[in-house]
């Protein structure tokens, strides 16, 4: 399953907090890297969002609650859709109503 894991920073989080918990984390065994799909800084910085494949919403808090303290999360399941796919299940909706 993949969750959009949307962030903003505190206020008065530095960049600096926020590499050296990185860094940390990423120093930790875990598979945490290879869960997060994409890295999305939003322009201006101190917010953005992850894409993580996870099983569980419980694999998702796995991975965000060591950066709680720095950062607040919003968090939500999301599924993939290919355009022409979706537009021709929604004539196929508009047909059978």
């Amino acid at each position: 399953m993949l969750f959009y894991c949307r962030f903003t920073w505190y206020p008065g989080t530095s960049r600096e907090e926020v590499a050296r918990r990185v860094v940390e984390q990423d120093g930790i065994n875990n598979d945490f890297a290879n869960r997060i799909k994409s890295w999305h800084t939003l322009a201006g910085g101190g917010a953005g969002f992850l894409m993580v494949e996870a099983e569980t919403p419980r694999d998702i808090s796995e991975i965000l609650e060591p950066y709680m303290d720095l950062m607040s999360w919003d968090v939500h399941a999301v599924t993939s859709n290919t355009y022409k796919e979706k537009v021709a299940e929604l004539k196929k909706q508009l047909k059978d109503a």
